[in-house]
């Protein structure tokens, strides 16, 4: 083969190799995200929110899913995970204030569909220019 053909496969395969999507998968803290400040800004002080425990109360909707994306370019993967989580949230927040819900218990990560439960972090993926973390959780009265 001569050696411009080699060149071109090789430079094509690590073009290839660059572009290729990246899924990165972070375990961040919950509590860090609910002090920050675009926390207080988004989030709905008096819907009280319960993190991988259910809440006391009747359950108005079972396994409310919410699926949230950001823009992630041009900031950290945590700055960017953190603000699809906060989205989340205030998207389970609204649904528990639609119903005259005051609770979302069970709160857990669902991203693909496959749970992720903690009290203290929850999941999000990074990708090269976007964020994504999906919550599931029951609209509690």
């Amino acid at each position: 083969m001569k050696l411009n053909a080699k060149l071109g496969i090789i430079i094509s395969t690590l073009a290839i190799a660059a572009c290729a999507p990246r899924d990165t998968t972070h375990h961040l803290s919950i509590s860090e995200a609910l002090k920050s400040p675009e926390a207080t800004e988004v989030l709905n002080p008096n819907i009280k929110l319960y993190f991988g425990t259910p809440a006391p109360g009747k359950v108005l909707i079972a396994n409310t899913v919410t699926n949230k994306k950001t823009n992630a370019a041009n900031k950290s993967d945590e700055k960017a995970c953190q603000r699809a989580f906060l989205s989340a949230v205030k998207q389970l927040q609204d649904k528990a204030a639609s119903k005259g819900a005051k609770k979302v218990g069970n709160i857990v990560s669902y991203y693909k569909k496959n749970t992720f439960k903690s009290t203290t972090k929850y999941e999000c993926h990074a990708g090269h220019i976007i964020g994504g973390v999906a919550l599931k959780g029951d609209i509690v009265k």
